[in-house]
């Protein structure tokens, strides 16, 4: 799932996209009204999140100008601003939710969900399953054959992004930007490292192969029904 955040506070910018990109999404980030409306307007993604004051183009003329273009991609509008009024306004004016900062990321996430529930129902993926592998993205929790596995948070990053694309072969290149949001290869074997260590967590009596190693290419997750 892919969401755009359009937001000037460079450090508020980069809290959204690290538990965003956490959270199991594709983010892209801009930081100014003009740039947002641009980026917004290529389309392909499933949630806007949108600061009410930018520079450039403010939040809510962006949104006036999605809305007056047809595109209806679900907006929730980011603001210090929280006299009713404005509150009423952003709603009206064609944000779908309209959350007052400061605010806990828990809370944004939960409204992120709540929105692309709303516009696709189908679309949002809550479980990832191969086999007996289990994982639940809401809760961020992991099963093998009915038992827990606890993993590190990039851990859990690369599980999930290896069980989207299950059967499939992805290169290291694919891990790198997708999981470490790398746009270059750092020479490292960060790669190699956290795909063995999640080979033992998944399989510690080391007897059920579920990431097949592709020489040469990357690896693929097997479903082992």
């Amino acid at each position: 799932m892919r969401i755009l955040v359009v937001e000037d506070d460079h450090e508020a910018a980069s809290y959204l996209k690290k538990g965003l990109h956490e959270s199991g999404f594709n983010v892209t980030v801009t930081t100014d009204g003009d740039e947002g409306l641009v980026v917004a307007k290529g389309g392909g993604f499933d949630c806007l999140i949108i600061d009410r004051m930018l520079p450039g183009m403010d939040g809510l003329e962006i949104v006036d100008a999605l809305r007056a273009a047809g595109d209806d991609t679900p907006v929730l509008i980011l603001s210090a601003l929280d006299k009713v009024k404005d509150r009423v306004a952003g709603l009206k004016r064609g944000g779908d939710d309209y959350l007052i900062k400061p605010f806990a990321f828990a809370e944004l996430l939960a409204r992120v969900e709540a929105l692309l529930r709303r516009s696709n129902p189908k679309q949002v993926e809550t479980h990832l399953q191969a086999g007996d592998l289990i994982v639940d993205l809401l809760t961020r929790s992991v099963t093998v054959a009915g038992q827990s596995v606890d993993l590190q948070p990039r851990e859990f990053q690369l599980l999930s992004y290896l069980m989207r694309h299950a059967g499939q072969v992805v290169t290291r290149t694919m891990l790198l930007e997708n999981v470490w949001e790398y746009n270059f290869d750092p020479q490292t074997n960060v790669v190699d490292v956290h795909i063995s260590r999640l080979r033992q967590k998944l399989d510690p009596e080391g007897g059920t192969q579920r990431i097949e190693t592709v020489r040469g290419v990357g690896y693929r997750l097997l479903d082992n029904d």
